[in-house]
């Protein structure tokens, strides 16, 4: 194809990805040193529309560092209708990194499962990859090397790191096959290319982004379901007082509430100094008190190291990308807290119950969600995940006194009145939530919260628990 019917016809499916918005393309480079990526990759900018491209060529920054690995990748996902263009991006990352020795052999292929669950959950959300191998022999490598350095207009392209390349040229050989062969799959296949000009080089690269731009929208595929460690028991429900027919006393409770007060703001700042990143989810029913329980359990917080969540249906921005970025994008960096009033379980809860979102997506969101969540662990992160239960009987009695007090009718929506008719319904997607993420390290902890004081006050002592227990094992 002829370079100017090909930049035409580029541009044309570009504008017409744009329009129709139904999903993003993702265009990744990486390969051998000083084989014209950064050239190939400027070009192809001047041929596509850029108000609809985005290039990323990074550098991990301060807050990417504390921050789990995928946060960085993640928070880049292009948008549907958009074309985002990585050179080396994940691929290079664990490339490089083995090939330094900054990843053990063991670490390197767990990477690899890393790459393919991501990329797997990047297609089922309707993300097309592109991924370029770009080749060189170690002789040729050597004589561009010499080449750009001795003209002083190219010279700079030129460092110790791609003298280091060259040097590591047959590991980066063995290792790039590697990588391709465990993360090679229908769809986000490899395509190799050997050096050449980069006018020669470009149409090769600009052909792989208008078959992906051109392509017929595919059906969602199936997230890479990752091996689990046997789960630990279901969670029973937890009261911190045997004598849960009767109401804690005002006077009690508030002297308890005191004392677990004092005890999370001292976990808090051990946990902040030791640059413990922590995640607090709430769950629950309707009318279960979180937003009570949330209150009291700020109340001891520094107001500069949390941040509240409050998870609604999502924005237009963020229907735009997969369902899990909105929630990647708010975990905390490190030393910080971030506490989730409703998160990711909505997508098994209310959106299965709703028809929200398609039978495939809520079953694929569990193995997602594992992954998600263990992703924060290796990173180092706290993860507490509270499940406020009431009996149909007392959300009722909730509901009535609501309706009833008219600085607190705003808390009752018609909503809440349809989800309690579903109260079968949304039991079942309870179950089976407990039972699919319920596992070490991530467990469920049921909060009855019929009495609201002994629930708040079981809600800060999990907290404490799980704080100490951290920060007891990290010493």
């Amino acid at each position: 194809m002829k370079q100017d019917t090909l930049r035409y016809r580029l541009l044309e499916a570009q504008l017409e990805l744009a329009r129709r918005g139904d999903r993003a393309v993702v265009l990744l480079l990486t390969g051998h040193a000083v084989t014209h990526k950064g050239q190939l990759v400027n070009r192809l900018n001047h041929w596509l529309d850029n108000r609809h491209t985005e290039v990323h060529a990074l550098a991990p920054s301060s807050e990417e560092q504390a921050r789990p690995y995928w946060w960085r990748y993640w928070r880049r996902v292009p948008e549907r209708g958009r074309v985002g263009i990585f050179i080396h991006g994940w691929h290079g990352d664990a490339l490089f990194a083995r090939a330094e020795r900054r990843l053990s052999p063991g670490a390197f292929e767990d990477r690899l499962a890393r790459i393919r669950e991501f990329e797997a959950e990047l297609a089922a959300a309707g993300v097309v990859l592109v991924k370029l191998w770009m080749d060189i022999g170690r002789h040729a490598q050597r004589e561009r090397l010499q080449a750009l350095q001795a003209d002083p207009a190219l010279a700079w392209q030129v460092g110790p790191v791609e003298w280091q390349r060259h040097v590591q040229h047959a590991a980066i050989q063995a290792l790039g096959r590697r990588l391709r062969d465990a993360t090679d799959v229908p769809y986000a296949s490899w395509k190799r290319l050997a050096l050449r000009a980069p006018d020669e080089q470009l149409p090769r690269v600009g052909e792989a982004l208008l078959d992906a731009l051109e392509a017929p929208s595919a059906s969602p595929r199936p997230v890479v379901a990752s091996s689990l460690a046997a789960l630990p028991e279901a969670p029973a429900l937890l009261h911190t007082d045997p004598e849960v027919a009767r109401r804690l006393d005002k006077s009690r409770y508030r002297e308890r509430l005191a004392a677990a007060q004092a005890r999370l703001a001292i976990n808090a700042r051990e946990a902040a100094r030791r640059r413990l990143p922590v995640v607090i989810v709430f769950e629950g029913q309707d009318a279960a008190g979180k937003g009570g329980s949330i209150h009291r359990l700020t109340a001891a917080l520094d107001a500069r190291q949390y941040r509240v969540h409050r998870i609604a249906a999502p924005s237009d921005e963020e229907t735009l990308r997969p369902w899990a970025w909105r929630f990647w994008r708010r975990l905390p960096a490190d030393g910080r807290i971030a506490i989730f009033d409703r998160s990711w379980y909505g997508r098994v809860l209310v959106e299965r119950v709703e028809a929200l979102a398609r039978p495939d997506e809520w079953q694929r969101a569990f193995a997602e969600i594992r992954q998600f969540e263990q992703q924060q662990l290796e990173h180092g992160g706290v993860v507490i995940k509270l499940f406020l239960a009431i009996s149909k009987e007392e959300q009722l009695r909730r509901f009535e006194a609501r309706a009833a007090t008219p600085h607190k009718r705003h808390k009752l929506t018609d909503e809440d009145w349809r989800n309690r008719e579903r109260w079968d319904d949304y039991r079942l997607a309870i179950d089976e939530m407990f039972a699919a993420t319920h596992r070490h390290g991530a467990e469920w902890t049921l909060v009855g919260c019929d009495d609201k004081r002994r629930a708040r006050l079981a809600v800060i002592d999990t907290v404490n628990a799980h704080l100490e227990a951290r920060l007891q094992s990290s010493r």
